[in-house]
């Protein structure tokens, strides 16, 4: 990997902006499912429909495209393809599934300050990966499965060597987003955009203030401050820290987010002709979006395009591409929800 000074600081715009996107899917994802509307076993029923079943297409698909099939079938039983790195998604969000009606009677019965409780501890949780690094100084790097870098991590408040769930485990990670989705659900009533505008722009700002600066901070402690920059792959996975999904940066500009989306007007064309129907694709847009994304990043590699319009147009282009061919895929009888979820 060779990094130039410019590329730097425009991923770590364009990157930084994008970043709350998985956050976002979780909110949307759960927002409408707690508390649960029917039995736990419909539950289950309709979430495997919904979510299982167009996995296991996409991810058989994966596996025969890239690699070797017959090994990458046999790493399945224990993990999703790492060739297709972003299927980690699913198995968190089944994970949350699992929990769910274990929450839905507290959800339906807590109260507006009693949330706020967990809501502002889970916030805190969101430091932790910036408490880690100034505790624990530059983390050692230990590789796991397929050479992917996963830092050691500082042991804080219980964790050690012999127990990884320590204080604040079961009240971090994206259950807060969960939660956060119950809150607004059920006790955040319309806000002027006036009022959206003044809590969810600071909101907005900081977080990306944190994101990018964080990201950048990194960049330049390992090279220096010299361009371009050469290292190994898994270095950069080391720069993504500030952004990642458990952090303070992207829980602050998910937050900023909600507040936004929740101005959209349903009651107008766009929404129902170009908004919805893509919002039903976005589940299989997810799964499958890594196919074209590659052919198109390759190409406009091979191009004079300036870095930050090659992210762009990639970005623009699979996102299109990947919509209609899932808005279509839905259309075929009986089969299509199967296939694009």
């Amino acid at each position: 990997m060779i990094l130039l000074k410019s590329d730097a600081v425009w991923v770590a715009i364009l990157n930084t902006f994008s970043r709350a996107a998985v956050a976002l899917f979780v909110v949307a994802s759960t927002y409408l499912q707690l508390p649960l509307h029917y039995s736990t076993g419909e539950f289950f029923r309709r979430r495997s429909v919904r979510i299982l079943i167009p996995f296991l297409v996409w991810t058989t698909v994966y596996a025969l495209v890239w690699g070797e099939p017959v090994q990458n079938i046999k790493d399945l039983l224990l993990n999703f393809n790492y060739a297709a790195g972003h299927l980690w998604f699913v198995y968190m969000i089944v994970g949350l599934y699992l929990i769910m009606p274990l929450l839905s009677p507290w959800a339906e019965k807590v109260g507006e300050m009693e949330l706020k409780v967990y809501l502002a501890i889970w916030l805190f949780t969101t430091l932790i990966p910036l408490i880690r690094q100034w505790a624990g100084g530059p983390a050692p790097v230990i590789y796991g499965p397929s050479g992917i870098p996963n830092p050691a991590k500082y042991p804080l408040w219980g964790e050690a060597s012999w127990n990884s769930y320590g204080l604040f485990y079961y009240l971090s990670g994206f259950v807060g987003y969960m939660l956060l989705g119950l809150y607004f659900r059920k006790f955040v009533g319309p806000l002027s955009m006036k009022k959206t505008l003044a809590i969810s722009l600071p909101l907005f700002l900081g977080g990306f203030a944190i994101g990018s600066l964080g990201f950048l901070r990194r960049v330049w402690l390992d090279s220096g401050g010299v361009f371009p920059f050469e290292a190994p792959v898994g270095v950069a996975a080391q720069w993504e820290c500030p952004w990642m999904n458990d952090g303070i940066a992207v829980a602050l500009m998910t937050i900023a987010w909600i507040l936004l989306f929740r101005k959209i007007n349903a009651d107008n064309a766009f929404y129902r002709k170009v908004l919805l129907p893509v919002s039903k694709a976005s589940y299989g847009m997810f799964l499958c979006h890594m196919l074209l994304l590659a052919g198109i990043s390759a190409w406009l590699r091979t191009t004079a395009m300036a870095t930050p319009l090659q992210i762009i147009f990639t970005a623009v282009l699979t996102f299109a591409g990947t919509a209609l061919f899932c808005i279509l895929i839905r259309r075929i009888p009986k089969a299509g929800p199967w296939i694009a979820g």
